[in-house]
């Protein structure tokens, strides 16, 4: 088949080029930008486009069809193109769909720990020497794509956001997917831009787990009280509630209490421990017995950016996460408090997605970072200014989040310097961020701080 990627350069959509390519597809595409590490990747595979910017030229009637990123416009000239020779136009959940109809498709939603899960089960089938295909939205190590495509596996594992599908279909992403076994690890108001009420955020994944069909299984968090509250209205499906696995904590290392005696992970954290055990459920339904899953569990290192050490050192150690949202941000500080309590822990976060920047959505993270012995906001006002957004202040982050000595900055320099004074005894640094405070190189960074202490 040949297929033109509209707005290649994203995370998803690069992703699902280079799958198609591998799987032998005959690939073009477009963009009006594309950053690292897409742009290395797509010349990697010789499908990065030749110019930057929207060439209607591109868009021919050989095509057999067109896959459409959410960072195009309604207005692009190649989507107007497409529709007037009459192309087949898939946005990418409609495309992985039609490319998962017939096999058993897991799908994991939720406002928080959809990577995490997604990870985990893809790890466990693996070691399992199950074959799947599937979609998830960090690099995991020792997988060279986000996105696998084939034609032999059977299952297929989603990460299920519910984001809007692309410029012309406002449906949340999720709810094209039709779950055989259906994930949802908590709800927390999220993407206010999109659902104005926390109603009617709800509501979405209401509708992903009532399209879990009778034979299938809907697989929660019971921790959460909205959730539950939402699962007693689901009555066609099994239903399989969820909690933190056992676990204890001994010098540094969590250890699931099991059957099968203690099991050591390079893991760690409550949330990460309830993600663990939706994993464990999940893979369950697909043949694998709870023996195999604690076997092949404890060698999971986690996804990119989730709760990561970058750099350590006997005094130091630096963490970054993707951790953006108020119910994010408080449980992978409460991880890293529990993980390490005889250390000071130095929490700085960025306020970066359309949300987080928003003056009336500030007041959800309250709270969110007290269990840290220093917290450290940063904002950029080029990116309110981008998203269109009225400006925030210092004062008005101190008053949302109303935790005693919060330091606010927005400037990437000053944010830098202030990192980089040293510490007395022992420390660990959590740094978290969906963005790159200000272009700060956090790798970099991370050295930088071992080096100092």
């Amino acid at each position: 088949m040949k297929i033109h990627f509209i707005a290649i350069g994203g995370s998803a959509m690069h992703n699902l080029a280079i799958a198609l390519k591998l799987k032998g597809y005959e690939i073009t595409g477009s963009d009006d930008e594309i950053f690292e590490p897409a742009k290395g990747r797509l010349q990697k595979y010789g499908i990065l486009p030749d110019s930057i910017g929207w060439n209607p030229d591109k868009i021919t009637s050989d095509l057999d069809a067109v896959i459409l990123g959410m960072h195009a416009r309604e207005d692009n000239p190649e989507l107007l193109k497409a529709k007037e020779l009459g192309i087949k136009i898939f946005s990418y959940p409609e495309f992985l769909y039609e490319q998962s109809k017939d096999k058993c498709r897991i799908v994991v939603g939720g406002s928080h720990g959809k990577t995490t899960i997604t990870s985990m089960i893809i790890h466990v089938l693996q070691q399992n020497g199950i074959d799947c295909d599937y979609m998830v939205g960090a690099q995991l190590a020792g997988f060279e794509v986000m996105v696998k495509l084939s034609e032999n596996a059977k299952i297929m594992v989603i990460e299920g956001d519910e984001y809007l599908t692309s410029p012309i279909d406002r449906r949340p992403k999720f709810h094209l997917y039709q779950p055989n076994i259906g994930i949802i690890s908590g709800i927390a108001w999220d993407h206010v831009n999109v659902f104005p009420t926390f109603d009617i955020y709800v509501k979405q994944f209401e509708i992903f787990a009532n399209m879990i069909p009778a034979d299938g299984r809907f697989i929660y968090c019971a921790d959460d009280q909205v959730l539950s509250e939402m699962s007693q209205k689901i009555t066609q499906t099994n239903k399989f509630p969820y909690s933190v696995h056992p676990f204890h904590i001994n010098d540094g290392i969590s250890y699931l209490e099991t059957a099968y005696g203690d099991v050591p992970l390079q893991i760690f954290g409550r949330h990460n421990l309830s993600n663990l055990n939706a994993a464990r459920l999940a893979c369950q339904a697909v043949g694998v017995s709870d023996e195999n899953f604690y076997k092949a569990i404890s060698s999971f290192k986690g996804a990119s950016k989730r709760l990561e050490l970058v750099a350590k050192n006997e005094q130091c150690a630096v963490y970054k996460d993707f951790a953006h949202s108020p119910s994010k941000l408080k449980a992978t500080v409460s991880a890293v408090r529990e993980q390490f309590p005889d250390r000071k822990l130095i929490a700085c976060m960025e306020l970066h997605t359309f949300s987080s920047l928003t003056g009336q959505f500030l007041k959800e993270y309250k709270g969110a970072m007290n269990q840290a012995d220093e917290s450290i906001v940063f904002f950029d006002p080029h990116a309110i200014a981008l998203k269109k957004l009225p400006p925030i202040s210092a004062d008005m982050i101190k008053e949302a989040f109303q935790c005693p000595g919060m330091e606010v900055f927005s400037d990437s320099k000053q944010l830098n310097d202030r990192l980089l004074n040293p510490e007395e005894g022992k420390v660990v640094y959590l740094l978290m961020s969906s963005g790159n405070f200000g272009g700060i190189n956090i790798d970099e960074l991370a050295k930088t701080i071992i080096s100092k202490q």
